[in-house]
């Protein structure tokens, strides 16, 4: 009998249910990460990683296994830790386990009610074996006193939830307690100091800056974590997970135990995302190759020198076997665009330069959170642990970072950055590149300047301004034409060649020009193409455009040529 084929766990982020379902679920075993948390023996832990690269499910499995309130071994069965020494561990050791993924709130207090409804969960799971001990003794009565608090919380409606901040801000210093105290009476029914576990712990602060409140939440936030994680003297281990740090002088700023593994640390690097063999595979079993076409599109990470797969991406390939973009648009990817829109110059010139070669040196922070603190250096660390960049060279000294697109999937997500980045109308310009693609170039023309005259204020005199515009829009042809912008070509560097996929389809070639004779300009554009032979290496049509630039003023001239 043909053995069933396991079931890809696409939108499962929880370790038991993948284990114990029906349908047996595809895993790729990452249990020795319970091993390496173990041996490390850091007291608080955090680590980045980007959205969808198995946070979530590596913080369920380690509360699955240490979890005294569970019976594991079945569902750890055949796993890497149990052929360990660490085997007999398993459900040993009382577990609080938080998710703030999605805590969202347009105030202080939504956020914050957000939260304790968050920790009202784990009061209620505690409290089930709790029930019987001495309420009278000191930290069991903070226990019931604050699960009191949660329990007479007014259920929230819609969004009108009014009178439920009311409640929460009149009994705040239970909230701020709240993990301390659950913490101390595990300890104190248990005589084991508790595991803490907080996924997506930057999920409130990245809202609440989004939202223009970050400040004032912020005195709440530092509380509630510093009094459970900072001196707490019943604290075991303690592992957080989100996209970035916040700065220590924030949150953090009396909290200084706390070891963080970021995506250029060595330590826990092979376990967030998929590593080559994993992704191999996993491929492999379903009927799939890992060739040069697939790691152009999912690979490109490099997690302290190892090669990483977003596994988000892998699977869902791996079920449609369909080569496409399966990136997914979260708060943080949000906050990205947001920000790029009220950028400084130093920024555009080597955002620009990111475009345009694929690769860009610059000061980078990964110490702080930009919610935390918004400068040039820690929205370049945004980029790089929310996943849109990858670090390739690393100079810690100065903290500059050499940095890359990692693939043809974060490409198509910069495609829509750049749209946010030059604020240009979609529709339009998805009339504009219709018309170049098909030769219609004074139908091209009227929108172009329409989309020069409208798209950013930035757009002023300065030389590569509109190479970068233009190089931004045709970005969106790229599964149309392989596209190349200041590579050699001929006896030059050309400005843009646009490489058609089919022999049917002309190639494009677009120089640019700029100065105050535009008439003059465009026609000189044209004849450099010519001139430097940058259509050297292309067979069939090739469509060539001179463009002229004198501020908002522009023209061009095309001609068609065969070679």
């Amino acid at each position: 009998m043909k053995e069933e084929k396991k079931v890809l766990p696409i939108g499962k982020d929880d370790f038991r249910l993948i284990r114990e379902s029906k349908k047996t679920n595809y895993y790729i075993d990452k249990t020795l990460m319970i091993k390496d948390f173990i041996d490390y023996d850091n007291l608080v832990t955090l680590i980045t990683r980007p959205r969808r690269f198995g946070k979530t499910l590596n913080m369920t499995m380690l509360r699955d296994f240490f979890d005294v309130e569970q019976e594991s071994r079945e569902i750890f069965d055949g796993l890497a830790i149990m052929e360990t020494e660490y085997a007999d561990l398993i459900n040993t050791v009382p577990v609080i386990s938080l998710s703030l993924k999605g805590s969202s709130g347009s105030s202080v207090g939504k956020i914050e009610a957000s939260i304790a409804e968050e920790v009202f969960k784990e009061y209620k799971k505690h409290a089930r074996y709790l029930a019987n001990v001495d309420k009278t003794d000191d930290a069991y009565l903070r226990f019931f006193q604050t699960l009191e608090m949660f329990r007479n919380m007014p259920e929230k409606k819609g969004e009108d939830s009014t009178v439920l901040v009311d409640h929460i801000q009149n009994n705040l210093v239970y909230l701020e307690n709240s993990l301390a105290y659950l913490m101390e009476a595990l300890y104190t029914f248990y005589k084991i100091r508790p595991m803490v576990l907080i996924d997506e712990y930057d999920d409130p602060i990245i809202e609440a800056h989004r939202k223009g409140f970050r400040e004032d939440f912020t005195d709440f936030y530092a509380s509630f974590l510093t009094k459970a994680l900072k001196g707490n003297p019943h604290l075991g281990q303690a592992l957080l997970t989100g996209i970035q740090r916040v700065a220590k002088e924030s949150i953090f700023s009396k909290i200084n135990n706390i070891a963080v593994y970021n995506v250029l640390s060595e330590r826990y690097a092979s376990y967030f995302g998929l590593t080559t063999i994993e992704t191999q595979t996993l491929l492999e079993y379903n009927d799939l190759e890992l060739n040069n076409e697939v790691k152009s599109y999912y690979d490109g990470y490099n997690f302290a020198g190892i090669d990483i797969y977003n596994p988000w991406s892998i699977l869902n390939y791996a079920q449609d076997k369909n080569l496409k973009s399966y990136w997914l648009f979260t708060s943080t990817n949000a906050l990205i665009h947001e920000v790029v829109k009220s950028t400084d110059d130093e920024f555009h010139e080597n955002f620009e330069k990111l475009v345009k070669d694929g690769k860009v040196t610059v000061r980078i922070n990964l110490e702080a959170s930009f919610a935390e603190l918004p400068e040039t250096e820690t929205l370049w660390g945004l980029f790089v642990n929310a996943g849109y960049l990858t670090v390739t060279h690393a100079d810690y000294r100065f903290k500059k970072f050499t940095v890359r697109i990692p693939n043809e999937e974060i490409k198509s997500e910069f495609e829509k950055l750049v749209s946010t980045y030059t604020k240009l109308p979609v529709g339009r310009l998805q009339d504009m590149l219709i018309a170049l693609i098909d030769g219609e170039m004074d139908e091209f023309l009227k929108i172009y300047k329409r989309l020069v005259l409208e798209s950013t204020s930035y757009h002023d005199t300065r030389e590569n301004a509109y190479h970068m515009l233009m190089l931004g829009m045709v970005m969106h042809l790229r599964e149309l034409y392989d596209i190349t912008s200041n590579i050699e070509a001929g006896h030059g560097r050309s400005d843009l060649i646009m490489k058609s996929k089919d022999a049917k389809r002309s190639h494009i070639i677009i120089e640019f020009k700029q100065g105050e004779d535009v008439e003059k300009l465009k026609y000189e554009a044209l004849a450099q193409i010519e001139e430097k032979k940058y259509y050297a290496g292309l067979t069939g049509d090739v469509l060539c455009v001179g463009v002229s630039h004198d501020k908002k003023r522009c023209e061009l001239v095309h001609q068609l040529i065969t070679v």
